[in-house]
Order: structure tokens, then sequence, then C-alpha cells
């Protein structure tokens, strides 16, 4: 199995963002956005305009850009989106729109889908789509604000997705986000967890260039 890959969560600020990334770069698998339009969630952050800005710093490091989109119409912001075809694009099963044909629209667009689920939504609930996707994505905290505590259950809904994924024969991968930082990500990348998306984990400590490299040494020692 492949070590897993972190994605620095970037904050909308847009006047230090270049600065950010020329940090991070050399220590990083790539960047997590998380799109908030203030219906889905309580907050906005990040519109169309600023991913696709972010996009041509990002075009210059090569790095994979993963665009989580915490909004009410997914397929109203894919239109407008005009990022990488290498990007993970992360829609949310509870969006309204129709989440096969989002998820087509997004294959359509060269971009490699992803489907999240809250906390509270059944894991089950998921199923139906697992083989039409890259990567699924488990909330470890109720969408819409960094710095929330891990919720303990979402282990349990790992386990399951993990033996889902062994006794199916898919081969997507399983992304975290929410509370993940270097008490908890070793545990989590030995139970299967392929992608990180990380925010206070790194930005909220005093130094997150060295943050992120605490964290790629926890996780590269839990796997090969």
């Amino acid at each position: 199995m492949s070590t897993p890959r972190i994605f620095p969560s970037l904050t909308d600020n847009l006047a230090t963002l270049e600065k950010t990334i020329q940090q991070l770069d050399p220590f990083c698998n790539g960047y997590h956005i998380d799109a908030m339009d203030g219906e889905f969630v309580i907050n906005k952050a990040w519109d169309p305009a600023a991913i696709n800005s972010i996009e041509k710093i990002e075009q210059k490091t090569l790095q994979t850009l993963w665009v989580h989109l915490m909004v009410t119409d997914p397929k109203n912001w894919l239109e407008k989106l005009t990022i990488d075809s290498s990007s993970i694009v992360t829609i949310h099963l509870e969006s309204k729109g129709g989440t096969r044909e989002t998820i087509l629209r997004i294959k359509e667009k060269n971009w490699l889908p992803s489907l999240a689920i809250k906390p509270k939504t059944n894991l089950s609930d998921i199923f139906p789509f697992l083989d039409e996707v890259h990567q699924v994505l488990l909330m470890s905290v109720e969408p819409g604000s960094s710095g929330q505590t891990f919720i303990a259950d979402t282990i349990h809904k790992l386990g399951t997705l993990v033996g889902y994924r062994q006794t199916s024969g898919l081969d997507f991968k399983i992304g975290m986000d929410g509370g993940i930082n270097k008490e908890n990500i070793g545990m989590l990348a030995d139970r299967g967890v392929d992608h990180f998306g990380i925010s206070s984990g790194i930005f909220g400590q005093a130094d997150p260039v060295a943050a992120l490299q605490e964290l790629n040494r926890i996780i590269a020692g839990t796997k090969s």
C-alpha cells in the first residue's frame, strides 16, 4: 500500500496564498480547498473565481488540487470551475441535484469524482455510488468550520468502509477531513485512510511547515 497523502487545507486569503504554497510545496502532495456557500454550511469561503485563481498558482507546482464543495448546488459550481484535469472534486451526498448525475458531470469535465458524507449520514447510503468514484470522503467533524474536535465514531465508519472496499474488490481511495492532528493521524493511516485534508493541524500550529513535516514523518512510519 502506498503512503497516505496529506493535503493542507488552504484559506481564501489570496494575498498570502502564493507565499503559503511556496513554503509548503516541498512537503505535501497537493492542496485541499473547502468551498462553502453559506447555505449548505453556515460559513462562506472560496468562490469559483477564487478557486480558479489558485489553480494558476498551483499549476506551477504540479501538485494535485482537491476541491471540497460544501455547497447546496454543486452542479452550478462545476460549470464555473476551470481547474486542471488531475483535480479531485468532492460533492456531498446530502447536496441537491442528483448524486449520480453530478458525479457524471465531474467525469465529463475530466476531474476525479469524490463523494463525501456528514458524520450523521448512514455510511450505507453511499454504497450504490462506490463503483463510480475515485474517492470517498469521511467527514470526521460537522462540516463548516475549522478547529473542531475529531468525532470518534468516524473510526467505526472507516473500518466498515475499508472492509467494504476489500470485499467488493473496488479500489476507491478513502479521504478524511476534520480534527486530524499529530495525535491521531498515525492511527488513521494504519486503519486505511489514503488522503488527509488538514487545516488547524497545520495552520493552527506555531510553525505550519514544521507541523506538516512532523505529520509526514508520522505517516511515513505507518505504511510503505
